[in-house]
C-alpha cells in the first residue's frame, strides 16, 4: 500500500471509532433495530495511530516513522547544509559572483548547482547538469561539492529503501486486520445510508407507508420528491379498488 492508501484506511478507522463512540455515549438506552450494525463496528485505535504516526501526508513519511529513517534524514540534512555553505561562499565571493546569472543556489536532478553565465563556463569548474531555455545560463555543480552530492544520492537511496520497508510493514499489519476492517466498513456504509435516508425523510416531512399484500395502492396527496413543495401540486391516487389500471400520459398536475 502507498501512503495515500494507508491514510485512507486510517480515516476509515477514525470514522469507525467516532461512530462507535457516538453510539456508546448516546443517551438512548432502548434497543433499536440498528444495534447489530453498531455492535459489529470494531475500532482499531492501535492501527489508526500506527499509520498516522508514520505517514504525514499522501507523499511524505514522518521523520520518526523509524529510528533508521530519522538517522538517514539527519545525515541528509547535515550534508545538504555543508553543500549550501560551500555554494553560498561561491555566491557571495566577489571574484566568483560576477560569473553567476543569479546569486542563488538551486537544484537540478536532486543535486545542488549554481546558475552560471554561459560565457563564463570555464571560470566555474564543475559538471553541467542543465541549461536555460535561452542557453544563456548553465546550471553547474562545482567540483568542490560533487562528492558530497554523491553522498546525498546514496543516502536518498537508503531513505527510499527504508520508506519501502515501513510501507511493507504497515501493509502487512493492515492485512492482518483486513477482515475486521472490511466488515466494519461495510456496516458503516449501511449505517450511513440508513441515516441519510432518515435525514432526507425528515427534511421532506415524509411518512412511512403501510404495505399490504392485497394489491391495493392508496397515495394521499402524493408529490414528486425532487420538486419544491411550494410549486408541486399534490395528487391522490388509488389503485386496486374501483379500478386497477393507471395510464400516465405526461407531466400532469405539476409533476
Amino acid at each position: 500500500l502507498n501512503m495515500g492508501e494507508l491514510l485512507d484506511i486510517a480515516n476509515v478507522l477514525k470514522s469507525i471509532r467516532s461512530v462507535k463512540e457516538w453510539k456508546d455515549n448516546c443517551s438512548v438506552n432502548n434497543k433499536t433495530s440498528l444495534d447489530d450494525l453498531f455492535d459489529s463496528l470494531t475500532p482499531n485505535k492501535f492501527l489508526e495511530d500506527k499509520i498516522c504516526f508514520a505517514v504525514k501526508s499522501q507523499d511524505e513519511m514522518n521523520d520518526n516513522a523509524s529510528s533508521e529513517l530519522a538517522a538517514i534524514r539527519r545525515k541528509i540534512r547535515g550534508i545538504s547544509s555543508g553543500i549550501k555553505d560551500k555554494l553560498d561562499a561561491i555566491v557571495r565571493s566577489q571574484s566568483k559572483s560576477k560569473y553567476l546569472q543569479d546569486a542563488i543556489v538551486t537544484q537540478r536532478d536532486g543535486r545542488f548547482v549554481v546558475p552560471v553565465k554561459a560565457e563564463y563556463k570555464s571560470e566555474i569548474s564543475g559538471i553541467v547538469h542543465d541549461t536555460s531555455s535561452s542557453g544563456a545560463t548553465l546550471f553547474i555543480e562545482p567540483m568542490s561539492v560533487v562528492e558530497a552530492n554523491n553522498e546525498i544520492r546514496v543516502y536518498k537511496s537508503k531513505e527510499k529503501e527504508e520508506i519501502d520497508r515501513i510501507l511493507a510493514e504497515l501493509s502487512s499489519l493492515v492485512a492482518s486486520f483486513s477482515d475486521s476492517i472490511k466488515n466494519s466498513f461495510e456496516n458503516l456504509i449501511e449505517l450511513n445510508l440508513i441515516f441519510a435516508k432518515a435525514s432526507l425523510a425528515y427534511k421532506m416531512k415524509a411518512t412511512v407507508p403501510t404495505v399490504n399484500l392485497d394489491g391495493i395502492t392508496v397515495l394521499k396527496k402524493a408529490r414528486h420528491p425532487l420538486i419544491s413543495p411550494s410549486t408541486v401540486v399534490p395528487i391522490s391516487v388509488t389503485l386496486g379498488k374501483e379500478y386497477n389500471t393507471l395510464i400516465i400520459t405526461g407531466p400532469n398536475t405539476g409533476g
